[in-house]
């Protein structure tokens, strides 16, 4: 089987990448990277060399580059992982979001079609349905994004939908909660506070901390996409969620105290505008198919914290002068 997985040296396409080709002894992988900041080639350090595994330096949105792709490659599955993902820097740039997630997925779908590849699958996010007071989101539930990131993934999502619907294409949609694992550029909340506390550094909550999320760790991840791989019905859309929510504050918390750290590490931060109170997602759908998460989110903490003690080598050098002064622009500061 021959995988196309774009954005595949990002957080959760790398680890995608690594789970295939353990899980497939027969499989072959293209991985397309455009090779933005958060690409980090050390992600794959391990799998370089493996003569199953390719990488192409791309941008999914080039339509020639795709026609060549397909063509040469005839990929038998696509796994389109290629996204900006960072909620804070779509607000300082929404265009980038907006050509990846929407103009780049009209790319691959548009190849999908006319090569008639068996099988593509979008992953996506619980953020384009916005924030839900009480109960959970159906995949049937309305998109309404409120950040330019969210808004240009349910642009990519529809899209998908449109050529299910116009085109018959094979394709299957995913929208999963926050991921948690290895890999994760140290901008999102896991990972920077863990090592900011891991440098002796305080870590910024946004607003009252009473945002809630859930969770999900990057293996679960790998095996739900791999479940709809094998189970999934083409055509549909799939929730991938755990049910374990948790409140950024005690998130935070629950950080400290692996790191024998106290709550006057917590520096409160003014709150990222239109901040998402809430994401809760029904994932019965999928659940329904055989798959579980096997991963409580305490168990997920312990092993990204782990995995983050044991490779300073990885996240320092990207804790930059550049990064630091992101995070210390003016409207995240009180």
């Amino acid at each position: 089987m021959k995988f196309l997985i774009t954005g595949g040296l990002g957080f959760m396409g790398s680890n995608m990448i690594r789970y295939v080709l353990n899980t497939y002894q027969d499989c072959s992988i293209l991985n397309l990277d455009k090779m933005t900041y958060a690409a980090n080639p050390k992600n794959l350090k391990d799998v370089s060399n493996n003569s199953r595994y390719r990488f192409m330096k791309g941008d999914v949105a080039d339509e020639d580059l795709i026609e060549k792709v397909f063509g040469e490659f005839d990929p038998d599955i696509v796994l389109n992982y290629a996204a900006e993902s960072h909620v804070d820097r779509s607000i300082m740039d929404p265009k980038a979001f907006l050509v990846t997630a929407a103009l780049g997925t009209y790319t691959l779908l548009e190849a999908t079609r006319a090569y008639k590849t068996p099988r593509f699958i979008q992953i996506s996010t619980d953020e384009v349905f916005g924030s839900i007071e009480q109960g959970s989101f159906t995949e049937t539930s309305c998109f309404e994004p409120n950040s330019p990131y969210s808004a240009a993934k349910a642009g990519g999502d529809l899209l998908c939908r449109a050529y299910i619907k116009t085109y018959n294409l094979p394709i299957i949609v995913t929208h999963s909660c926050n991921f948690i694992g290895p890999y994760q550029y140290p901008e999102k909340v896991i990972p920077l506070f863990i090592t900011n506390l891991l440098e002796g550094k305080k870590v910024p909550l946004y607003g009252d901390g009473k945002n809630v999320r859930e969770w999900i760790y990057t293996e679960d991840h790998c095996r739900a996409i791999d479940a709809l791989m094998q189970k999934g019905v083409v055509g549909e859309v799939y929730n991938i969620g755990t049910g374990q929510e948790i409140q950024n504050i005690d998130l935070t918390k629950k950080i400290l105290t692996l790191l024998g750290k106290g709550e006057e590490m917590i520096e409160p931060v003014k709150d990222r505008p239109a901040h998402d109170r809430r994401y809760s997602i029904d994932s019965s759908k999928l659940r329904a198919l055989g798959w579980k998460s096997e991963y409580s989110l305490d168990q997920a903490l312990e092993k990204t914290i782990k995995w983050y003690q044991t490779h300073e080598d990885w996240w320092k050098p990207l804790k930059s002068g550049e990064y630091l002064e992101y995070y210390n622009t003016q409207y995240q500061r009180q």
